[in-house]
């Protein structure tokens, strides 16, 4: 008789994780209690509007590919996706524009005569942030930071002998303004600890790799929207076995003698001989887990940024809007210190809008958009959000106004809005945290809970909430480390 392994949440983690432990020979089973998978990855339809729910970047996409190859099967046969040729469209107030192109040469040579630097030293500063990747990916990335193997590779040697070029000492922001004079630029820069929900001003220059991931492997978009992601994947698994419960609670996890028994359902225990939560961990201690010794020091740590986000059908067309599109504030630092230390809005939020009408057909009508705008968040520490919403919405029509010179408030036909609160609420995400802690010292990888527990056998941990981290490409490489970590059944 097979190992029956069950999984607990089908967000793209969970989804990842239930083929990786089929792949190994494990009968699988995952538990929602939503009524569709995907967790934040999925959509909803407010009129003739079409919205992604929750990650709008895709990235690194042979991380999605190598799913469907564990079974050899084509995944152009259930999932498609191109690169875009730009990454990113940036705005300031002062009518300044830059488009980032996803061609590296290309980028170095607009970047040195928007902002007046060399191109050897953008070249330089690119390669600097490909070094970092390259000496601590498969460190902090592909393998599990709290097992003893990890730490006697010849790649964490290599990575000790040059922790100097990892900048663990100096800010984000410090190692940006080192290379760069102009501050717009360094903005630009900034904005990449915002990928993992930190404040440039706090987390650790070794950060300035994220750069490399978008502008080395380029930026995609699905055929259908980045809810395809998520569905494509649930549509393998069910193809290749797996059983998928919707709606459908976890009650516990139970354990007896320092090793899993199954999960309690309805008052009803399932047996099950190996368990992967991909729940956030800080939720899972506080209900799945609660006879379970919590690790205090871990789930004490800084949280992540959260999001308010507007979905907003426009009926109008903004060509000089591409499919991701920056608006700044004149004062980033002012920004990430209400953030993370007032817990409220500053009056003038960097804005960020993801149109993916621009690229997916039948997202929008004819001759409108479908926008999703966000502004970064405080986690939910019970504000009044009513009052908060009403606020930011005033100050991000403003700014939208101001740098396209437009009145954006009279092409809004629907409007749905996402707060910290809802968010938490629908996600189970502590606070509504979009990456589980901050990397907002240091030590941050280090203090990420493990993907398995060192009390309990044969329990296993994916997802934003736990290492390596959140964001799409981060939480398939949890999948990927936990698949590591079991044994074959």
């Amino acid at each position: 008789m097979k190992m029956k392994s069950a999984v607990v949440g089908s967000g793209i983690a969970g989804i990842a994780s239930a083929l990786r432990l089929k792949a190994k020979g494990y009968d699988v089973e995952v538990f929602e209690q939503n009524d569709y998978t995907g967790g934040k990855l999925h959509s909803f339809q407010r009129g003739d509007y079409r919205f992604d729910y929750g990650p709008s970047l895709f990235t690194m996409p042979h991380l999605v590919d190598e799913l469907f190859g564990l079974f050899e099967v084509d995944p152009k046969s259930y999932f498609q996706y191109k690169k875009k040729d730009s990454i990113c469209n940036y705005f300031w107030e002062d009518g300044q524009q830059f488009q980032v192109k996803a061609d590296k040469e290309e980028f170095i040579k607009d970047a040195s005569k928007t902002f007046n630097e060399s191109e050897q030293h953008l070249s330089d500063y690119l390669k600097s942030t490909q070094n970092k990747y390259e000496l601590t990916s498969s460190l902090f990335l592909e393998k599990s930071l709290h097992k003893l193997g990890t730490y006697l590779s010849k790649d964490t040697v290599k990575a000790i002998f040059n922790l100097s070029k990892l900048h663990l000492d100096s800010s984000l922001n410090e190692v940006n303004e080192k290379y760069f004079d102009h501050p717009k630029l360094v903005q630009l820069f900034n904005r990449f600890a915002t990928y993992n929900g930190s404040s440039p001003y706090k987390t650790p220059g070794i950060m300035s790799m994220i750069p490399h991931l978008e502008m080395n492997y380029g930026a995609f978009i699905p055929k259908h929207g980045m809810h395809d992601i998520s569905k494509s994947l649930t549509q393998l698994a069910r193809d290749v076995g797996i059983e998928f419960h919707l709606n459908q609670k976890v009650d516990e996890i139970i354990y007896d003698n320092g090793k899993v028994n199954g999960l309690k359902i309805n008052q009803k225990v399932e047996n099950f001989d190996l368990v992967v939560c991909n729940m956030d961990v800080y939720s899972a201690y506080n209900s799945l887990l609660k006879k379970a010794t919590a690790p205090k020091k871990t789930l004490e740590q800084e949280r992540s940024s959260s999001a308010l986000i507007f979905y907003w059908g426009v009926d109008k067309t903004y060509k000089e809007l591409d499919l991701h599109n920056i608006l700044f504030t004149k004062n980033y630092e002012k920004e990430f210190d209400h953030l993370f230390n007032k817990k409220y809005f500053a009056d003038d939020p960097t804005v960020y809008i993801n149109i993916t009408s621009k690229e997916v057909n039948g997202d929008a009508p004819g001759g409108s958009e479908n926008w999703f705008v966000m502004v970064n968040a405080p986690t939910n520490c019970g504000q009044d959000w009513a009052a908060q919403t009403t606020y930011i919405r005033e100050k991000v029509i403003a700014k939208i106004n101001k740098c396209l010179g437009t009145k954006i408030q009279n092409h809004i036909e629907v409007e749905h809005v996402e707060t910290p609160e809802s968010i938490e609420s629908a996600t189970s995400s502590f606070q509504g945290s979009l990456y589980g802690t901050s990397s907002n010292n240091k030590f941050a990888a280090f203090l990420r809970h493990p993907n398995f527990s060192s009390k309990i056998k044969n329990l296993y941990f994916c997802g934003g909430s736990v290492h390596p981290g959140g964001g799409i490409p981060l939480c398939l490489l949890s999948a990927k480390i936990v698949s590591d970590l079991v044994p074959k059944a």
